[in-house]
C-alpha cells in the first residue's frame, strides 16, 4: 500500500468509502462488508470514510461494530454533517460518537457545500460548534465536501483555516466540468484533497468497448478502474481517493492498483484523455448513484437505477431495454414520479430528474 504524509501521521493512498457497501434484505451485508474491510484492513487501507446518511444511516453503526476489533491507532475515521439531513449538528455530532464507538473523529466534514447551503452552515453556527469540539480533541481535523460552483468554493475557503477538503474528482469531470478549477483553488490554498467519486460511481469502470480497447492495448493489466485511481493519484494536491467498494474482486483489484509502484506516465495522461473523448457522448445524465436522491422520494422510486438505464437506453436505443426495466426493485416505476422535487433538492448533479422520470414513464410505462 501507498501512503502520504498528512501532517504528522501517513495516510493509505487508498481510503474505503462506506457508502455502497453490499446489502442483502434492503440492509448492509454485515458478513460480506465484514471481510471486506478486514481485507482491507490487512492490504494496509487506514482510510475510512462515512457519513449520517449512508445506507439509510446505518453505515456509522455498521463501522461502529467492525472498527472496534482492530487497534484505534491502526486507523482513521471520517464522517460528516449534512444540514439537509438532520440540521442539529449538536445531536448529530454527539449521536456518531456513540454510533462510531470512539471519542474522537479524525476526520470530520461539513458535508456537500452547495451555493444554497454554503451560508446556512456559517449562520446555524454548526461550523463554529465543530471548530469549537475541534479545540476540545474531539475533532482531530476539521474539512468540508463540495459540490458548489467555483466562486462559492472560493468564498468558502477563506473563511476559515481548513485542514483538508473533499472533492469529486475524475478524469470526466477533469476534461469536461470544472473541477479542475476546483482543484486548482484548493491547491492555491495548500488545501490537501480527499477525493471522492474517482470512478464516478463505477461508471467509468465501463467505457465504450473502442475507449476499452485503446486503454488495453497499452496496459492490458489494468482494470478501467485502475486507470481512473492512477490518473487522479497522479495529481500532486490529492491527498487519499475513497473507493466506494460493493464486492471483494473491488477490494482486491484495488488494493493491486495501490500496491502497484508503475509511474503513470504523461503518455498515460494523454490515452486516458483520448479515451474520455471517445467514451464522453455515452455519458448523457452524470448521476454517480449516491442515493441521496432515494430516502425522501415518496412514491420509492429507485432512481439511480433507473437512470443508469436512462443512459443506456440514449446510446443503445430501447432493443432489449423493457426487460431490464421490469427488474428494477423500485417500489414504483418512473411513470408514478409525482414531480414534487425532492429529489432534486437532494442531488449534487443538479440533475434533473422529474423530466427523465417522466419522459421514461411516457416512453416504457404507459398504460
Amino acid at each position: 500500500m501507498k501512503y502520504k504524509q498528512f501532517q504528522d501521521i501517513s495516510l493509505s493512498r487508498l481510503g474505503f468509502g462506506n457508502m455502497r457497501l453490499p446489502e442483502k434484505n434492503g440492509r448492509i451485508n454485515r458478513e460480506k462488508a465484514s471481510a471486506m474491510i478486514d481485507r482491507a484492513m490487512r492490504g494496509g487501507v487506514n482510510y475510512y470514510d462515512t457519513a449520517w446518511m449512508y445506507h439509510g444511516e446505518d453505515s456509522e453503526t455498521f463501522l461502529g461494530e467492525v472498527l472496534p476489533q482492530y487497534p484505534r491507532d491502526s486507523f482513521y475515521l471520517a464522517t460528516k454533517f449534512n444540514i439537509g439531513f438532520n440540521p442539529d449538528y449538536r445531536h448529530v455530532f454527539e449521536t456518531q460518537l456513540k454510533k462510531l464507538k470512539t471519542s474522537y473523529i479524525d476526520f470530520y466534514l461539513i458535508h456537500s457545500i452547495t451555493d444554497s447551503t454554503i451560508h446556512p452552515y456559517v449562520d446555524d453556527g454548526s461550523v463554529a460548534y465543530f471548530i469549537e469540539q475541534k479545540r476540545q480533541g474531539r475533532i482531530k481535523h476539521l474539512g468540508f465536501s463540495c459540490h458548489s460552483s467555483v466562486e462559492a468554493l472560493k468564498w468558502f475557503v477563506e473563511q476559515y483555516d481548513w485542514e483538508f477538503a473533499q472533492l469529486q474528482l475524475n478524469c470526466f469531470d477533469w476534461l469536461y466540468s470544472h473541477t479542475r478549477q476546483e482543484y486548482e483553488v484548493l491547491e492555491q490554498h495548500n488545501i490537501p484533497i480527499m477525493v471522492m467519486e474517482p470512478v464516478r460511481g463505477g461508471r467509468l469502470a465501463r467505457l465504450t468497448p473502442e475507449a476499452e480497447a485503446l486503454l488495453r492495448g497499452a496496459h492490458p493489466d489494468w482494470s478501467m478502474a485502475s486507470w481512473m485511481f492512477r490518473f487522479v493519484q497522479s495529481l500532486p494536491q490529492v491527498q487519499t481517493i475513497l473507493s466506494g467498494m460493493s464486492t471483494m474482486e473491488q477490494v482486491e483489484d484495488n488494493l493491486r492498483t495501490f500496491d502497484d509502484d508503475q509511474d503513470f506516465t504523461s503518455a498515460d495522461r494523454d490515452l486516458l484523455f483520448q479515451a474520455m473523448d471517445m467514451f464522453k457522448d455515452q455519458m448523457q445524465v452524470p448521476c454517480t448513484a449516491c442515493r441521496y436522491c432515494c430516502d425522501d422520494c415518496p412514491m420509492g422510486i429507485n432512481i439511480p437505477e433507473y437512470l443508469r438505464l436512462y443512459n443506456k437506453y440514449k446510446v443503445d436505443g430501447d432493443w432489449g431495454l423493457k426487460p431490464q426495466l421490469d427488474a428494477v426493485e423500485s417500489t414504483s416505476p418512473p411513470s408514478e414520479c409525482l414531480s414534487c422535487g425532492s429529489c432534486t433538492g437532494h442531488c449534487p448533479q443538479s440533475i434533473d430528474i422529474p423530466t427523465i422520470m417522466t419522459e421514461m414513464g411516457e416512453k416504457f410505462f404507459a398504460q
